[in-house]
C-alpha cells in the first residue's frame, strides 16, 4: 500500500489528473466542485435539486477497473442519448447517480454504489452535499458586473475581481475532510482555474483543510490557453488570483509545463509566493490544450518520491509509488 492522496477539481482537468495518479497509488480519493449548471447536470440539478453530478461522473469514470467490466461500466457511465425528446444529451451515468441519490438520500453512499459497480481504483466524493451557484464580480469595459452560474461565469467577457459561493456554507461531508486531513499527499488542479479550482476555497472547511495540508500539496498549472474563463490571462495571473483567494495557502510545488516555464513574472511570483517549481514537459503533444497523463504520472512520482511524508509511508511499511 503506498501513500493515500487526494486530488481535486472538477471535469476534464481533474480527471487527466486522476488518471495520472491511479499508477502512483493504492489509495486515491477525489474531492469534487458541485456547482456545474449546464447540459444534462444543469437539467437534472433544477428539475431534481441535487448535486450536479457530471464532474462526480467524470470522476468515477477515470478510476474505472481494468477489467473488461470496469471499461464497460465506464463506458456506459459515460454514454450521452440523442433522441428527438428529453432524454436528449444526457448522460446516462448522470441518470444513474442521480437515481441512487433518490433512493438512498445520501450522496457519499450513491457514490460508493457506482464505484463499487465500477471496480473504482479509488473514491469520489463532493466538495459539498448540496448544489453550489458561482457568483464572481467581473471587470469589463463597461465596469463591474456580477455573474451567477458556473456555465455564465465560464464564459462571459471580463476577468475575475472575486469569488464567491451560494450557499455560502454549504454541508461539507465528513469524510470530504477527513480525507484531506489524512492524505500524505493533497493535488490541486488542472481545470478550469475558476470555477473547478479556485471554488474549493470559497467553502471554509475544505479551504481551512487545504492550507493545513499545504506543505503536502501540490498545485498543477493549466496548459494552453483554451480556458474562456481565463482568456487573455497568463500562468502568472492564474498564480496571483489563487494567492489573493487564499492568502495563508502556500503548496509545496507548482507544477507547470516547460511552454509556460518561462512566461514573464512567473518564476519571479513563484519564488516570492515560496513553493518549489516544478518544469516539466506534462503536455498532451496531440492535444496542446491538455496534460499528458502519462508525462503528469512521472512528473508526480519525482515530486512525491522527493517528500519526506512520502517517503515515511514506504519506510512505515509501504510499496512507495509503483516504478
Amino acid at each position: 500500500m503506498t501513500g493515500a492522496v487526494v486530488a481535486l477539481g472538477g471535469g476534464h482537468g481533474l480527471y487527466h489528473s486522476l488518471t495520472a495518479l491511479r499508477g502512483l497509488t493504492e489509495d486515491l480519493t477525489a474531492v469534487v466542485t458541485v456547482a456545474d449548471d449546464g447540459g444534462s447536470s444543469g437539467r437534472l440539478r433544477h428539475e431534481m435539486g441535487i448535486v450536479p453530478p457530471g464532474d462526480l461522473r467524470m470522476a468515477l469514470s477515470a478510476l474505472c477497473g481494468d477489467t473488461e467490466w470496469g471499461t464497460t461500466w465506464r463506458d456506459v457511465l459515460q454514454w450521452r442519448f440523442t433522441t428527438d425528446g428529453p432524454l436528449d444529451g444526457h448522460a446516462l451515468g448522470n441518470l444513474l447517480i442521480a437515481a441512487l441519490w433518490d433512493r438512498s438520500g445520501d450522496v457519499v453512499e450513491g457514490l460508493e454504489w457506482v464505484a463499487r459497480l465500477l471496480q473504482a481504483h479509488g473514491r469520489v466524493l463532493p466538495v459539498s452535499e448540496e448544489p453550489l451557484t458561482v457568483c464572481a464580480e467581473l471587470e469589463t469595459d463597461s465596469g463591474v458586473d456580477v455573474v451567477r452560474g458556473q456555465v455564465a461565469v465560464a464564459t462571459a467577457h471580463g476577468r475575475v475581481k472575486s469569488l464567491s459561493l451560494e450557499p455560502a456554507e454549504p454541508r461539507v461531508p465528513a469524510a470530504t475532510l477527513t480525507a484531506i486531513a489524512e492524505a500524505d499527499a493533497v493535488v490541486l488542479g488542472p481545470g478550469s482555474w475558476y470555477t473547478s479550482v479556485l471554488t474549493h476555497f470559497c467553502v471554509a472547511p475544505v479551504a481551512a483543510a487545504l492550507v493545513a495540508a499545504s506543505a503536502r500539496t501540490t498545485v498543477i498549472l493549466n496548459v494552453g490557453d483554451d480556458d474562456v474563463e481565463t482568456a487573455g490571462m497568463s500562468r502568472v495571473d492564474d498564480i496571483r488570483a489563487l494567492r489573493t483567494a487564499a492568502p495563508d495557502f502556500v503548496p509545496a510545488e507548482v507544477v507547470v509545463d516547460t511552454s509556460h516555464a518561462d512566461d514573464p513574472g512567473l518564476r519571479d511570483e513563484i519564488a516570492q509566493w515560496g513553493p518549489q517549481l516544478v518544469e516539466a514537459d506534462v503536455r498532451d503533444h496531440h492535444h496542446a490544450h491538455a496534460h499528458d497523463p502519462i508525462r503528469l504520472r512521472e512528473t508526480l512520482r519525482q515530486v512525491l518520491a522527493s517528500r519526506t511524508s512520502w517517503a515515511m509511508t514506504k519506510h512505515a511499511g509501504g510499496s512507495g509509488p509503483a516504478r
